[in-house]
């Protein structure tokens, strides 16, 4: 039952890595499987209506994408001509969304998968042998998941992955852990190791030729009986510390491995042996997750064990919006400033915007935060290209050095933020200086009401706030707020071209491969926040 069509297609967002379910799904259709003709693309790619296909498969990824997400599901049914049966969907965020995926009537018959392709091929699937579906009669054959992905179907794009030349491997799946914050539990459940690591690399190997990289997305490798075992095979694999892997007609380039979900601090504090461990391979950089305040010691901890075994290259996740406030963050970025220096260490910090697993959007706002304050937030992180460097000045100049010059700047108009550089050293109008001044005028009630009606709108009703104010100092100050116009903003731009760099600029040194898979820096928030009612209001002190 050879040559049949098989479309994969990821929909048309930006990310990272490739789409390692669909690499494994053309394993299995492909010439050393059923021998089928697979097509991938990316987005919605119109050439492929000018043919039938007998089955098409969606992958997903992050859940606030839904809505590209949608769009490919749509475009996946228009190229199957209606016939939803054809279609299958899986992924994560059809996982952690399963629910709201199936109820949508538009898109009845097709398949959600929810979690790993873990079972023989047609169970997965759920393949109906009654109505003689394409491969229904797999019922022992080998899970989808354990095949060796399909690099070759990389280049039938012309999008390239920051990170590519690399084995994209598990040495185990699931977690320990149940954080509520995180979909790990409900995709992949329980903690347990995989299949042989070593097996999978020399099988890339033959296939497709050695890579460079160890990419390892386990979710808490420390976690694992085996985790010693693990780590000598990633030596005898040739991933150990100065490794370079040399090809031919092709200049020698230097090996790295990176468990890209982050280790945990809360085990690596416990014995010196986990870091003493890691650095014995190329590990670059070590990350290591950095939630909320409750795990600072074990952080803390980690990180001392881990400038003691030479292992200086470091890099977090910081979790925010989720039960922290900003002094919680604030306290988290501090903290690795002062391991920078007294350590004599390198620590990049990535702060993660929290979102519910099953959010089709990313506006939900902590109850700690504003949603002024998290757009702030994110515009900080579009100048620094989502880094938080330990570097002092980097940090100062960022995000200040105490707790209220943070506050102060999460306050700050959102041009004065992005532009910081032009407001501060060049503009001739010195608006920065006259918005400080009148700031200053504002006791803590005004302050908490401006938080109050810069999170109510949009910013292009911002103008409109004013009218809306209780207090004539508020109303001056809201004038500071209202977005400048796009022509005078190119200008403010093409100008600050020109300008020396700052201590900002200087500190973007970091690997692309290295960053974090999504910063949700080109996010804007929903168009249609909360109504805010012009009433009467009871004055909470900020």
């Amino acid at each position: 039952m050879a040559d049949k069509n098989i479309l994969l297609i990821e929909p048309g967002y930006k990310n990272k890595y490739p789409p390692l379910g669909l690499m494994k799904i053309a394993q299995y259709h492909g010439p050393r499987g059923k021998k089928d003709r697979v097509r991938f693309i990316k987005g919605q790619d119109r050439s492929v209506l000018s043919q039938g296909w007998d089955r098409i498969y969606v992958t997903t990824l992050f859940s606030f994408e839904y809505p590209k997400i949608a769009e490919t599901v749509d475009f996946a049914l228009e190229v199957a001509n209606g016939q939803a049966d054809k279609v299958f969907v899986g992924g994560i965020a059809a996982s952690l969304m399963h629910g709201r995926f199936q109820q949508e009537r538009r898109w009845q018959g097709v398949r959600f998968i929810k979690g790993l392709l873990a079972s023989p091929p047609a169970v997965a699937l759920q393949l109906d042998e009654f109505s003689e579906e394409l491969y229904s009669d797999d019922v022992l054959g080998r899970p989808i998941e354990d095949l060796v992905p399909d690099y070759g179907i990389l280049d039938q794009i012309e999008y390239k992955y920051p990170v590519r030349d690399a084995y994209f491997a598990y040495t185990s799946r699931g977690c320990i852990r149940k954080c509520h914050f995180c979909g790990v539990p409900k995709l992949e459940g329980a903690q347990r190791d995989t299949e042989s690591l070593t097996a999978l690399v020399r099988a890339i190997d033959d296939l497709y030729g050695p890579k460079k990289d160890l990419t390892l997305m386990d979710n808490n490798v420390v976690a694992s009986p085996r985790f010693k075992d693990i780590i000598a095979e990633i030596r005898d694999l040739g991933f150990t510390p100065g490794a370079k892997l040399h090809r031919p007609g092709r200049a020698p380039v230097q090996r790295r491995v990176d468990f890209n979900q982050g280790v945990d601090a809360r085990i690596l504090c416990k014995d010196p042996m986990y870091l003493r461990e890691l650095a014995t391979i190329c590990l670059k950089p070590l990350r290591i997750a950095f939630d909320h305040l409750g795990v600072k010691k074990p952080y803390e901890q980690a990180v001392r064990y881990a400038a003691e075994y030479g292992l200086t290259e470091l890099s977090n996740y910081m979790l925010y919006n989720f039960h922290d406030g900003p002094a919680d963050l604030f306290e988290r970025m501090r903290l690795n400033v002062a391991l920078n220096e007294e350590l004599n260490v390198r620590i990049w910090s990535f702060p993660m915007r929290y979102q519910p697993t099953d959010r089709p959007d990313r506006g939900h706002v902590g109850e700690k935060w504003s949603r002024y304050q998290l757009r702030s937030m994110q515009i900080i992180l579009q100048a620094t290209h989502g880094i938080v460097s330990g570097a002092p000045n980097f940090f100062r100049r960022a995000f200040g050095d105490t707790f209220e010059d943070y506050q102060r700047i999460l306050l700050l108009p959102h041009d004065f933020i992005f532009n910081r550089d032009w407001f501060e050293r060049v503009d001739p109008h010195e608006r920065l200086a006259s918005y400080q001044a009148e700031f200053d005028k504002l006791d803590s009630y005004e302050r908490a009401e401006l938080i109050e009606l810069l999170s109510s709108c949009d910013p292009r009703e911002i103008a409109g706030l004013s009218d809306k104010a209780t207090t004539s100092a508020l109303k001056r100050v809201l004038r500071f707020y209202v977005p400048l116009p796009k022509e005078e903003l190119s200008e403010i731009w093409a100008r600050q071209r020109h300008l020396p760099p700052n201590e900002i600029a200087v500190e973007m040194d970091i690997a692309e491969d290295e960053r974090v898979e999504d910063a949700g820096l080109d996010h804007e928030d929903e168009p249609n926040p909360p109504s805010r009612k012009n009433k009467p209001r009871e004055r909470i002190a900020a």
